[in-house]
């Protein structure tokens, strides 16, 4: 064994010097100026705290620059709009502006959990048809069936990838703008109606005991 590692050719560094062998490295020992032997704490030492699942997981849409002209000139801001979901029927948007990109994420993100909405589904789509319309946003929402997959634009389709449903047809017919797109795919979802509730509420209509 002494011969073949004798003949076992020897790795040298850029530097022009031998590399250590994995044996030699993991025995020696760090001494200090007065020679006492020094702790190694490497960052493989740390024990990293047990991270329980996210509850929400969050996307962020769309991050612009914004301005807006004061005494002595133009204050440039960062405007951010995340989206927050638990990919099953509980969803949220939020848009806010801060200093830099991450003031900004923080604080939409914040507000898009706190005006989280919860609706209804039929499976992994949409219970029905809707048609909903923000300013100058109109995005129509269809039900689609399974292996259909989620046939829509990019703000469209990074809201629903935060819910449980899988299978959508939609279409943005008004403005481009994201944020409006965007709110006014929660209000769509916010319509989702049972079927069971179709009727309720119509006249002539008596429910069943």
């Amino acid at each position: 064994m002494a011969e073949n590692d004798k003949k076992a050719p020897r790795v040298i560094n850029k530097s022009g010097t031998l590399k250590m062998e994995d044996k030699v490295a993991a025995t020696k020992q760090t001494r200090d100026i007065s020679g006492r032997k020094m702790e190694r704490r490497g960052r493989r030492d740390h024990v990293r705290a047990d991270v329980g699942p996210k509850e929400f997981d969050e996307i962020t849409i769309a991050v612009d620059r914004v301005s807006r002209t004061v005494a002595g000139g133009r204050r440039m801001r960062f405007k951010a709009l995340v989206a927050v979901g638990n990919h099953k029927n509980k969803v949220g948007v939020g848009v806010a502006k801060g200093n830099d990109v991450t003031m900004a994420v923080a604080k939409a993100t914040a507000k898009a959990k706190r005006a989280m909405v919860t609706f209804n589904m039929d499976g992994e789509t949409i219970c029905h048809e809707t048609r909903t319309k923000v300013t100058g946003a109109d995005v129509l929402m269809k039900p689609a069936a399974p292996g259909t997959g989620i046939i829509a634009g990019g703000t469209v389709r990074s809201i629903m990838g935060l819910t449980g449903v899988k299978n959508l047809i939609s279409k943005s017919l008004g403005s481009t703008n994201k944020v409006n797109i965007a709110y006014a795919v929660i209000e769509g979802l916010k319509q989702q109606t049972l079927r069971k509730d179709w009727n309720k509420g119509l006249p002539g209509k008596k429910e069943k005991k």
